[in-house]
């Protein structure tokens, strides 16, 4: 009878802990099923609109920007487009720009077209040149065009772990950013976020940042001048850069169609393009 009351009782200990390990293990599944779709979502919410650039010209290109409102209308565009694909403040890009690149006619940007003062760092494996900075003869970025330092700026703040508190905070919040980038160590000036609030008010560059942060791009409609479907009269505001997204070429293209020596457009200058 003690063998029949023992053999009972060590049979519902065993039951007993089989659900008890089943009830673990189900447990377990769960959780890793909602961590798997926190991971996923988390992964998806990163995924934002990068819109392609026009070819890179195969040879260096020098701009010529005479005042802080041309530099305005030249980048404008473009920092909306990386505003779009990247969510930072098309107001900080341009402000930034316009700081580092003193309104693009700074001594590095001149030479390099590097409009961030972005250094080589490691693993930098583009063109580069050396200027004095914080020490003499430093290694900085070069690019055959600036809209290619404006992409590099984008990937730049992205793709380190430093910035990416700045991506919690709203793209219209540019005071917030300009705090932020000081922060994180972008630049060693105490004043620096007063000095980009300052040009970003002064500019009125916030009201580019209206513009949704993950909207889609649409390249500028093509306006063709005079009765031939080939050829652009140039306007004010006009650039290589700026005809090459309206007709759908490179600036290396347009250069080598119109036998251009320089960047530089003239108002009235006829322009070729294709159709």
């Amino acid at each position: 009878m003690k063998k029949i009351i023992l053999l009972v009782l060590l049979m519902g200990i065993g039951l007993s802990s089989c659900k008890s390990k089943k009830r673990y293990s189900d447990q377990l599944r769960t959780k890793n099923v909602q961590n798997e779709r926190r991971n996923t979502s988390a992964e998806s919410s990163k995924k934002v609109i990068k819109a392609n650039l026009p070819a890179e010209p195969s040879k260096f290109i020098r701009f010529s920007i005479d005042s802080p409102s041309e530099y305005i209308n030249t980048f404008a565009e473009t920092a909306q487009l990386e505003m779009m694909g990247y969510g930072i403040p098309a107001s900080i890009t341009l402000a930034q720009g316009l700081l580092e690149s003193g309104n693009g006619k700074g001594e590095l940007a001149m030479k390099t077209n590097n409009h961030f003062g972005i250094k080589c760092h490691k693993g930098w494996e583009g063109d580069y040149d050396f200027h004095d900075d914080d020490e003499k003869g430093e290694c900085f970025r070069k690019y055959n065009h600036p809209m290619y330092s404006f992409r590099d700026h984008s990937i730049f703040l992205t793709t380190r772990s430093r910035y990416a508190f700045l991506f919690n905070l709203k793209h219209t919040d540019y005071k917030g950013w300009a705090k932020g980038l000081r922060k994180a160590g972008y630049a060693t000036d105490p004043k620096y976020p007063q000095k980009l609030i300052y040009l970003i008010e002064k500019y009125e560059l916030h009201k580019f940042d209206k513009q949704g942060r993950n909207g889609s791009y649409q390249p500028t409609t093509a306006i063709v001048s005079n009765d031939s479907n080939n050829i652009h009269t140039v306007q004010k505001g006009d650039t290589l850069y700026s005809l090459s997204r309206k007709y759908y070429l490179s600036v290396d293209e347009l250069m080598q169609l119109n036998n251009l020596r320089s960047a530089d457009l003239s108002i009235g200058q006829p322009i070729k393009v294709k159709k």
